[in-house]
């Protein structure tokens, strides 16, 4: 509970601080991008870039999964303040490059696999935004058919 000035100053200093002993963490283990299914804050952006990490955010549970499931990495979450356990869910990366489609900021991200699947590239454009929402909306599906077809194969 922060119920006065001071107090919300020094909770503003502590994730601050927080903040960039993580980016230093993962600098300190080569970690070059952070895939985030959250809106990323301006601190954590800011602390990023200056420690050499590329963020991208707001991606879906879906695509969360998916990159789950092609790279065998699972999400890293510190625990409380033990931000000292060893980082060992990391994936290799090909390449990233931004991507602009029409108005819409993407990127395109080359994984190295951990499984049988080999993943490729598929970008759609539609002429109109209804087009392209049907578009979205298919391989949204294609998504989850995707992960239970790798659950089925696993079992």
């Amino acid at each position: 509970v922060v119920d006065s000035e001071g107090q919300y100053q020094a909770s503003l200093r502590w994730v601050t601080r927080r903040t960039e002993a993580l980016m230093k963490r993962l600098q300190s283990n080569n970690v070059k991008l952070l895939l985030s299914s959250a809106k990323q804050e301006e601190v954590v952006i800011y602390y990023a870039k200056l420690y050499g990490v590329s963020v991208v955010e707001c991606l879906s549970s879906e695509e969360m999964a998916l990159i789950s499931e092609i790279t065998g990495v699972s999400p890293y979450a510190p625990i409380g303040d033990n931000m000292d356990r060893e980082m060992t869910e990391t994936a290799v990366v090909t390449f990233c490059q931004p991507l602009l489609l029409v108005s819409r900021r993407c990127v395109h991200i080359g994984f190295s696999s951990a499984c049988a699947f080999q993943p490729h590239c598929l970008i759609l454009c539609g002429p109109v935004d209804g087009v392209n929402e049907q578009h979205a909306a298919a391989l949204q599906e294609a998504f989850t058919m995707l992960q239970q077809v790798f659950k089925t194969v696993d079992q």
